[in-house]
């Protein structure tokens, strides 16, 4: 799965450029996530810009990545679509689980 990286002093920012997250792409794309954990990187910036579907095997990668933090650090999103917060919505991982914002910005914000 094609992804780009934004590095700064305290997180990174990682773009997914993909339109869909599922099935067919998840667990690359879980592993990528988990790779940079294991690098050293904590703090991480999901950006959904791109995004326009994820399924069940998206929200699974995402998961895993949050365990794998084990609290050391965090995970947030930002620039979802409708379709896509819709998800966060119905499972309610949007209140229990994952910090979304509108922004890039908004998303860095929550590393200082």
């Amino acid at each position: 799965m094609a992804i780009n990286l934004k590095k700064f002093n305290n997180a990174v920012v990682v773009i997914p450029e993909q339109e869909r997250i599922d099935a067919s792409n998840a667990p690359q794309f879980k592993s990528e996530l988990v790779d940079l954990i294991f690098e050293g990187y904590t703090n991480i910036a999901l950006d959904f810009n791109y995004v326009d579907f994820m399924d069940s095997s998206g929200l699974s990668a995402l998961l895993s990545c949050v365990k794998t933090l084990g609290g050391k650090g965090k995970f947030v999103l930002f620039s979802m679509n409708d379709k896509v917060r819709n998800l966060f919505r119905i499972t309610k991982l949007d209140q229990r689980v994952f910090h979304i914002f509108d922004s890039q910005e908004q998303a860095l914000k929550e590393f200082q």
